[in-house]
């Protein structure tokens, strides 16, 4: 969420002190760009050049006859109300569905899960997605004062005026908001010891917070836990930025004077070195579980296409986003549409794990200290809110989350 930077923009390297002093390989890098803002009206203006397309032929020969499951008659009222728009693409329906993911998990065939997600599971946690229409933040951005709503993720606008950001970054420090159900049901795909790895979207820490460990996790668009110079890539006291930025002021480089910023990742940015841990995972993954994203954002979008073409794939989502859109789909694909957290819960239910699920709440948030979230909000009831996507570098990104 690869572009060209301006020259007076060096490349962006991986967080770690020794990535960040040297180039990586031209075919290994990767940075972060985002497809809604590539079309010709997309007002990139002097601070981002158009970025090209990726091709999805390829993607398209391999989504033959798939099928996937929907939430009921494609022509219902309750169906409508999820989503499927008449100008939107069918979804094909089928018999199997999460019944067929749950069935598959119960027979051990599943032992090595990756989980995709996006900005869309946290909201339920009260953060808001990038792109719903009214609610979203892209939506919402007009205080801030800049030419096209994902310049205030843009690494080259960044150089130019850092301030916008930082007014929104005030809003987007991690450290109000908490684990939701969606968060801890991967916890407990860990607890059960089928998760390979989650790949996130989101900059919101709610997933290190709910106790899922560094090793099983990869935030592909960084996070506001490190601080770094944004030219020279020296490191800065995480602490000292968030009180600069919290106090108004813009932190600087005690190296080059130039500005610092959280190490989230902006659009022209390389992602992180734990992202390419994808290339094992992906192929060793058995089943592929997507939730909460509107894969939108570059290359992270396209890491749903990377496993077998014999892995299922469920994709949890309150609209059909990416190739799930196409019909007919590929075998082995199922999608279930709807509010997400009251998708998750049902599809834990069908696996057993509810209570196992509550339980992990209660007893993790108590040793944190932290008010337990069930149901949306302190113990039961509350809002209760899901989305695509989402992307999010931060949860709202996931941005720039995914």
């Amino acid at each position: 969420m690869s572009a060209e930077i301006l020259p007076h923009v060096k490349i962006r390297m991986s967080k770690s002190n020794e990535d960040k002093r040297s180039l990586r390989p031209a075919a290994v890098r990767k940075t972060r760009s985002s497809r809604s803002a590539e079309s010709p009206d997309s007002g990139l203006g002097q601070y981002g050049k158009q970025r090209k397309k990726q091709s999805d032929s390829a993607l398209a020969q391999d989504l033959r006859q798939m099928s996937v499951s929907g939430p009921g008659d494609p022509t219902s009222s309750e169906e409508k109300q999820l989503g499927q728009h008449q100008n939107s693409p069918p979804v094909a329906k089928s018999a199997g569905g999460l019944a067929s993911v749950v069935r598959l998990m119960k027979l051990g065939r599943c032992k090595n899960v990756v989980v995709v997600t996006g900005a869309g599971i946290s909201t339920a946690s009260g953060i808001p997605d990038f792109r719903s229409p009214g609610t979203g933040l892209y939506a919402n951005l007009e205080a801030y004062d800049v030419p096209y709503p994902e310049a205030i993720f843009n690494v080259d606008y960044f150089s130019n005026d850092p301030q916008p950001f930082f007014s929104l970054a005030k809003v987007l420090y991690p450290g109000s908001h908490r684990p939701n159900y969606i968060h801890y049901f991967i916890r407990m795909l860990h607890h059960k010891g089928l998760l390979l790895r989650v790949y996130t979207q989101n900059i919101d820490g709610l997933e290190k917070l709910c106790g899922i460990p560094d090793d099983k996790l990869v935030e592909a668009h960084g996070s506001f836990v490190t601080a770094s110079c944004h030219l020279c890539y020296t490191p800065y006291p995480a602490e000292e930025a968030k009180r600069a930025i919290m106090n108004g002021d813009i932190p600087s480089c005690t190296f080059c004077a130039a500005t610092v910023k959280p190490d989230v990742v902006f659009f022209g940015e390389d992602l992180p070195q734990k992202y390419f841990l994808h290339t094992k995972d992906f192929p060793k993954a058995d089943l592929l579980i997507i939730m909460g994203t509107s894969l939108q954002i570059e290359p992270f979008a396209s890491l749903v296409n990377t496993v077998r073409s014999k892995v299922p794939r469920l994709l949890l989502n309150r609209h059909a986003v990416g190739p799930f859109q196409r019909v007919p789909l590929r075998r082995g694909d199922h999608v279930e549409l709807g509010d997400l957290e009251n998708t998750v819960r049902r599809f834990a239910e069908m696996l057993g794990w509810n209570d196992d699920i509550v339980e992990l709440m209660k007893s993790l948030e108590q040793e944190q200290h932290i008010p337990t979230l069930v149901n949306g909000t302190s113990g039961t009831g509350g809002e209760d809110e899901s989305d695509s996507e989402t992307d999010s570098k931060c949860s709202a990104s996931s941005c720039p989350s995914n």
